[in-house]
This record gives structure tokens, sequence and C-alpha cells, in this order.
């Protein structure tokens, strides 16, 4: 089972449904995958303010995730929360020389892979997890 809760509290013009097939595309790729995941769209004010309290870093940054699972067990099937600050994606974008379609998708899917235990601290975990990262995103693309 899948649910997942998602809010825009940017202005960004991204639809239930796009942020629906993307996280079903993961979840098919990643059985790990399941639960209830909240996504939320949030501008750079709130983005910069969870970097802070959580990380120590007082920026803007793309993407936050945050296990639920990582303090214990949590009831129910409770996967964790996602937070995408939706002006980076777009200078991101640009920068990249992608659409914002395609980098937003990117890093949610980078957030969900985080929420189920993959990180790209040692180069081999790296390389596991952005190979999985773009096979995702290819068939979200496709």
């Amino acid at each position: 089972m899948l649910d997942i809760i998602y809010s825009n509290d940017s202005e960004a013009s991204v639809s239930e449904a796009s942020v629906d097939k993307i996280v079903s595309l993961a979840a098919r790729a990643e059985k790990k995958i399941h639960g209830t995941v909240e996504v939320t769209i949030v501008g750079e004010k709130k983005i910069k303010a969870l970097n802070l309290k959580y990380r120590g870093k007082n920026l803007v940054t793309d993407v936050l995730s945050f296990s639920w699972l990582e303090g214990g067990e949590m009831p129910g099937d409770f996967l964790g929360q996602i937070f995408i600050c939706y002006p980076q994606i777009v200078r991101q974008a640009k920068e990249y020389k992608v659409s914002v379609e395609e980098e937003f998708a990117r890093m949610l899917v980078h957030g969900l892979l985080h929420l189920v235990g993959y990180d790209h601290v040692k180069e081999n975990e790296a390389k596991k997890m952005f190979v999985l990262q773009e096979k995702i995103i290819k068939k979200y693309l496709l």
C-alpha cells in the first residue's frame, strides 16, 4: 500500500497527479518504498528554517527527507516526510539544463530513496543510489 499526503505551500505548479506518478514509479523500483509519505512543496524561507533547525545549516537546499523510522519504530505504516524547495528546483533545472519537471522528479525520488535508507556519503553507496534514481527518472520521462 502507498498513501501520499501532498501539500503545496508554494506557488509551484506541480500537480498531485505528477507526485503520485513519481512516487508510484519509485515504489515499483524499490520495494521498501511503501506506506504513508508526506510530500510538501515549500519556498526558500521554510526550507532554510528546516535546514537550520534539523541540520544546523543556515542555507536553502533542494530537498529534505525525514524518515519516521530513524528514531525507532513508529506505529502504523508511516515512511516519512519530504520537503522540496520549488525555487531551488527551478534554479537547478536551469543550471543542469533540464526541465523543471525533470529536476522536481529527480529530487522527489532522491528524497524517497533517503527515506528507505539510501545515502551518498560513501562512494559505493552513492553509486547504487544515483543509478537507481536515474533509472526511475528515465521511466518517468518516457
